[in-house]
């Protein structure tokens, strides 16, 4: 009996359960928490770093807590985890660390990858969770030389960062103009292929109602815009198509107003486009989400009572929207009637508005990338 007691202890889960089972019993174990099993054998870790694995997760598992990330300062950044009964936080330091240390700033996110501007003219590709990171030189952009301070919002009218499904490749899209030559150029950097490239898709006229500070938030194989001044519902949120190398528009909801003090923004709630802007008259923020993809009569008003602008950042696993007050500590959960129902008050929030939400993954970035900084 001892001895059969000691043969079922040297077994390993592997000769207990076979390797399909645990591979489909991985598949549903939270992200957060697949990281660390990484630790529990080499074969463990060897199946949850392999891309394709990494690929059937993002897609199959559990839905992941919304996760706003931000820089504190050069040297520390947050993420902070949303949701109903996982509200937490904790600190993660940025790559491409040099001394001095130097400015980031947070320009957009795509399946668990953040992509930062840092100073002198570098984009940096990240995944906080792998550590993976990847730098890449705008500085071709930059009017001249000597505006060493110049940002990539600075020198645009539209960026964006998303994914090309059909190339598996995340590009970065950047529009602006050239003051010399007085045109317009459109360019896109391959990651796949770590280079810049001109594209011939007609630009939107004027380009300047777009300001550069509005960073373009990916969708649907798209990167959405909304313009900074909106004379018409109609034709309000432009669309770059990333397979199609395309813009499109599509409209705002008819009941918006186009007056002087109106400031859209986007945002990304349950999967959804959304609209969001603060109406002085009713003291509130008017977020209209669009339930149908590309559908007008699918867009739903909900609204939130505020005396200074509220921000929608995610939705709950219960369907309640999560945000925050401009130049308030923490952050506010209401349900779609605008009663709040929660505050967390503890979690640590940016006052400058520059943080993204994303949703963390283990995904790389295609396998002929080599990462130069790590």
């Amino acid at each position: 009996m001892e001895k059969k007691d000691q043969n079922d202890k040297s077994k390993s889960i592997h000769d207990i359960l076979p390797l399909e089972l645990i591979h489909g019993i991985l598949l549903r174990v939270p992200i957060r928490h697949l990281a660390r099993l990484r630790c529990v054998s080499k074969f463990w870790c060897s199946l949850i770093s392999d891309p394709d694995f990494a690929e059937l997760h993002f897609h199959h598992s559990p839905a992941a807590t919304n996760t706003c990330f931000f820089m504190e300062n050069p040297t520390m950044a947050y993420l902070v985890y949303l949701d109903d009964n996982d509200a937490s936080q904790k600190e993660v330091c940025p790559p491409c660390q040099k001394k001095p240390p130097y400015d980031f700033e947070v320009l957009g996110s795509c399946r668990g990858f953040i992509l930062l501007d840092r100073h002198p003219h570098f984009l940096v590709v990240w995944n906080p969770l792998t550590g993976f990171s990847k730098r890449i030189s705008y500085s071709h952009i930059v009017p001249s030389r000597k505006y060493l301070d110049f940002r990539l919002t600075d020198c645009t009218h539209l960026h964006g960062f998303g994914y090309d499904a059909s190339q598996d490749d995340y590009l970065v899209v950047a529009a602006w103009g050239d003051s010399e030559s007085q045109e317009d150029h459109l360019e896109c950097l391959s990651l796949k292929t770590n280079s810049w490239i001109n594209l011939d898709a007609a630009l939107p006229n004027p380009l300047g109602i777009y300001h550069g500070r509005s960073r373009g938030l990916f969708l649907n194989g798209a990167i959405h815009w909304v313009s900074s001044i909106l004379k018409d519902y109609r034709d309000a949120i432009l669309i770059f198509d990333l397979k199609e190398r395309t813009f499109s528009m599509i409209s705002a909801p008819e009941q918006l107003p186009t007056s002087a003090y109106f400031y859209p923004s986007l945002a990304i709630l349950g999967g959804c486009l959304a609209l969001y802007y603060h109406n002085n008259d009713s003291y509130k923020t008017h977020i209209w989400v669009m339930k149908e993809y590309k559908v007008q009569c699918s867009w739903t008003l909900y609204q939130i009572p505020s005396s200074g602008g509220f921000q929608p950042l995610c939705l709950s696993s219960n369907r309640y929207i999560i945000g925050r007050f401009y130049q308030v500590t923490g952050y506010f959960m209401y349900n779609a009637s605008g009663d709040l129902l929660m505050n967390f008050k503890n979690l640590c929030c940016s006052f400058d508005a520059t943080e993204t939400v994303y949703t963390e993954s283990l995904l790389r970035l295609p396998s002929n990338i080599k990462d130069k900084d790590n």
